[in-house]
């Protein structure tokens, strides 16, 4: 199976402006992302709006991100939720669209939104929407696995807040939330040195926040996990349809959730220590 190619994919999501502009802020979290943050406004172009809020970063994040016509607003806040809400806040417009630094827009994504706009302004549609992504890893469109249902809350309106969580943040939407048919093109893992550096810090947050939830673990849960999550991902969500990719996928995911574990059972025994 031919996998899509990275360059192409970002080439074509990447719009120039458009005469009349669509009345929605764009809200993009960012620290250390000059290498795309410009690609990334650039694909969203057609925004009245675009907010990055920038988070400390030690390369060259925020003066591209100026020159490519966004807001830049310094927010050093704990999670990535509370830099969202930071932004939100300062929003110029009723309706928030979120992406990440390594997401892209397109024209489509353009029409679609400038849809619901419209149909809100006469009472209609939903006050919060999911947006599908097509995810890539390591140059390959990832079509299995569990990445194909991946729906995040992305665009709503202003009055909405994302919750304080470190790691799956999310938008509180109440009431039924609709679904763009649009995707966004999400590209996480340009390098495996990327996927460990987020792997660190995500399993780190993640065993910091269950423990301080009163979550705790087991050893038969260190053992049993890690593989259950290799066959659910790899066989029933049929990763292996993803060829290579997809294993390794599977296998990284495995290791992710050992890595969860093992550092909540470390909070654990620190925990034990001090008592």
């Amino acid at each position: 199976m031919t996998g899509s190619s990275v360059t192409d994919q970002s080439l074509s999501a990447v719009s120039t402006v458009p005469p009349v502009r669509i009345p929605v802020t764009v809200v993009i979290a960012a620290r250390n992302e000059a290498a795309g943050i410009a690609q990334c406004i650039g694909s969203v172009g057609w925004a009245a709006e675009i907010i990055v809020a920038e988070n400390g970063s030690s390369d060259a994040t925020t003066s591209v991100a100026s020159g490519a016509g966004a807001i830049v607003m310094h927010d050093t806040s704990g999670t990535i939720g509370a830099q969202r809400n930071s932004a939100i806040a300062r929003a110029s417009h009723e309706w928030i669209l979120v992406i990440d630094a390594d997401e892209r827009g397109s024209l489509a994504l353009r029409d679609a939104v400038g849809e619901v706009i419209a149909q809100s302004i006469g009472g209609g549609g939903y006050g919060a929407y999911r947006i599908p992504r097509r995810n890539f890893f390591l140059g390959r469109e990832i079509r299995h696995g569990g990445w194909d249902r991946d729906r995040p809350v992305r665009l709503f309106r202003a009055t909405l807040r994302y919750n304080d969580s470190k790691v799956h943040e999310h938008v509180v939407a109440p009431g039924v939330v609709g679904v763009l048919r649009t995707p966004l093109l999400h590209y996480p893992y340009m390098s495996l040195d990327q996927y460990f550096e987020k792997f660190d810090r995500y399993s780190r947050w993640w065993a910091e926040q269950q423990y301080q939830r009163g979550r705790r673990t087991s050893v038969t849960e260190l053992f049993l996990k890690p593989p259950a999550r290799f066959l659910k991902m790899y066989i029933v969500q049929l990763g292996i349809l993803d060829g290579a990719h997809g294993l390794i996928l599977a296998g990284l995911a495995a290791a992710s959730v050992f890595a969860k574990y093992i550092r909540l059972w470390e909070q654990q025994r620190k925990g034990a220590c001090l008592s």
